[in-house]
């Protein structure tokens, strides 16, 4: 079985690809999948296509790649809300402290 180069600016059947050199897998996108798996289709020997439990496996873990980096980012979400939320808490808390200093050395007025 041959396969085609791909190169930085000309793919495979001269389409126009974009490169994503030195950005890592976490760059990779739904976009990128499916261009990969129309160029794996488009070049398969025919004589030896690929098999089906093999096509679905790989959809599959894309799919829970898919899921845990939405996930990932959720829950950074999450986390930089809490910390918020916690940095508020902390100024509550000063600001409830000097209140409560304030009334205290504050004289109290008797009423006749």
């Amino acid at each position: 079985m041959s396969i085609a180069s791909v190169t930085a600016t000309t793919g495979v059947n001269g389409a126009t690809t974009s490169s994503k050199a030195g950005q890592g897998w976490g760059a990779m996108g739904a976009e990128d999948f499916v261009k990969l798996l129309t160029t794996q289709l488009q070049n398969q020997d025919p004589t030896e296509p690929v098999d089906n439990t093999q096509m679905l496996a790989q959809l599959a873990q894309f799919s829970s790649l898919s899921n845990l980096n939405d996930m990932k980012d959720s829950l950074g979400t999450m986390t930089k809300q809490s910390d918020t939320l916690s940095a508020i808490s902390t100024k509550l808390d000063t600001l409830n402290s000097t209140v409560a200093k304030l009334l205290a050395s504050q004289p109290t007025t008797a009423q006749a």
